[in-house]
């Protein structure tokens, strides 16, 4: 006499137990109301007759194109960013780094290099020390650099205003006004990062349920609250360098870095406006990559419009690296 167990409706995976051989016989038939539930890292096949392993999905270095490229332009992009940052050395006592604030400016250039290497923490098999280090090291580096650039933008309006007679905007170059700019700024965003991760930190998360027939493996950023704070703040600071650089714009052309620094920060707003809704409709490793372009495309849209004018005088005009030629523009 032939018994059939009746475990769960959902998936079809049937057995039948045979008591005259006393062993059981493991039959796999359809439409039959006598199911057997599937695991929870597998799933029926399309004849619903067996269970077949479900596959892993991440950002996945062997079998991603997209982690190649991202990869490849990591790479190249980091590249340039260290040969403009020895094209600063090089000329660190020429008339045109002395005058877009160098030290401030290697800040800058070493932020954006850090913010392109966090890429790799996105890249990979999630696991929980990277879901920790990728978010909050990508908030620092970008706190950094966006502070950078506010201070770069106060900077701007301080020397023109210094420059009229009997001005007490003079004392404020003397203090060092940017430094403290950048420390102040990044160091509410490290408070952050640092409360986060001690109220609910990000970990490894196996999602079961988006994708039929996949588990996808990603990092579950913890508290929402926190992870927004972040992402909110980054846009506050962009937000008021590119309300301060704007309102400079027209200063005379030996202020002219306030033009480049509005060009950036245009570009900076409008890649992480246009991520946030992209962002949220995506899951799994498309999402992932999502940010990662955000990340690429807003570090190189500030390091192109602020930093490539620079180089172009000093590799193609060296001539124009002179304190006359900066006066006279």
């Amino acid at each position: 006499m032939d018994i059939i167990i009746e475990l769960d409706k959902t998936h079809w995976r049937c057995l039948q137990i045979n008591r005259d051989f006393r062993k059981i016989n493991i039959f796999f038939f359809t439409d039959s109301d006598i199911c057997q539930t599937c695991p929870e890292d597998q799933w029926p096949d399309s004849g619903k007759t067996r269970c077949l392993p479900k596959v892993y999905e991440f950002l996945s270095y062997e079998e991603d194109t997209m982690a190649t490229v991202f990869s490849i332009t990591v790479i190249f992009c980091c590249a340039i960013t260290c040969y403009i940052i020895t094209m600063f050395i090089l000329h660190w006592d020429t008339p045109l780094v002395k005058a877009n604030n160098r030290t401030v400016s290697v800040i800058l250039l070493v932020s954006i290099l850090l913010s392109f290497l966090c890429v790799f923490l996105f890249l990979g098999h999630p696991v929980d020390i990277t879901c920790k280090m990728r978010q909050t090291s990508f908030g620092i580096f970008f706190s950094v650099a966006v502070s950078s650039v506010l201070a770069k933008t106060i900077m701007v309006c301080i020397a023109f205003k210094a420059t009229r007679p009997g001005s007490s905007w003079r004392k404020l170059l003397e203090v060092r006004v940017s430094y403290y700019v950048v420390v102040i700024c990044s160091f509410i965003q490290l408070m952050i990062c640092v409360i986060w991760l001690s109220v609910s930190p990000p970990y490894q998360e196996f999602d079961h349920h988006s994708y039929p027939g996949k588990i996808i493996i990603q990092c579950n950023e913890g508290s929402d609250i926190w992870f927004y704070s972040m992402l909110g703040y980054l846009g506050f600071l962009a937000a008021v360098s590119l309300v301060l650089a704007f309102m400079v714009r027209t200063l005379p052309d030996s202020f002219n870095e306030a033009k480049y620094i509005t060009f950036s920060m245009l570009v900076f707003c409008s890649v992480w406006i246009s991520m946030i809704p992209a962002y949220l409709s995506t899951r799994g490793k498309n999402m992932v990559a999502v940010e990662i372009f955000a990340i690429l495309s807003s570090s190189a849209g500030i390091l192109a419009c602020i930093f490539f004018p620079k180089c172009y005088i000093l590799i193609m005009k060296p001539e124009l690296n002179c304190r006359n030629q900066l006066v006279k523009e």
